[in-house]
């Protein structure tokens, strides 16, 4: 949504999937606060620990598999682009070579596949 004052636009992401790694307390409060839904898988440690809790330990974080799914997808996704050197370490200084190198890649493994 285009904001009317000055200043930059406000966006707010539809939905954050993450992995393992940012599945602290502290990021899931902001993302809440915030009011962005999250799929984020949690650590079984930090399960064990909430269980340990009973009550007090809150309820279980929700997880949609499916989602979390599609992440996936896009990390593997990614790692292919990466493959190819020109993209991997970003050779090109201007955006748009960058972008035409990176549709010329996306294009070549869709050849091969």
């Amino acid at each position: 949504m285009p904001r009317n004052g000055v200043g930059r636009p406000r966006t707010r992401p539809d939905h954050v999937l993450a992995d393992k790694a940012y599945t602290s307390r502290k990021n899931r409060g902001y993302l809440r606060r915030r009011g962005i839904p999250h799929t984020i898988p949690e650590r079984p440690d930090q399960k064990r620990h909430r269980q340990n809790r009973g009550s007090r330990g809150g309820r279980p974080t929700g997880f949609d598999r499916e989602a979390y799914r599609k992440r996936n997808t896009v990390e593997r996704a990614i790692n292919r682009l990466k493959g190819f050197r020109a993209v991997a370490t970003r050779y090109e200084k201007r955006a748009y070579t960058y972008l035409g190198t990176v549709t010329l890649t996306a294009l070549a493994i869709w050849l091969r596949t």
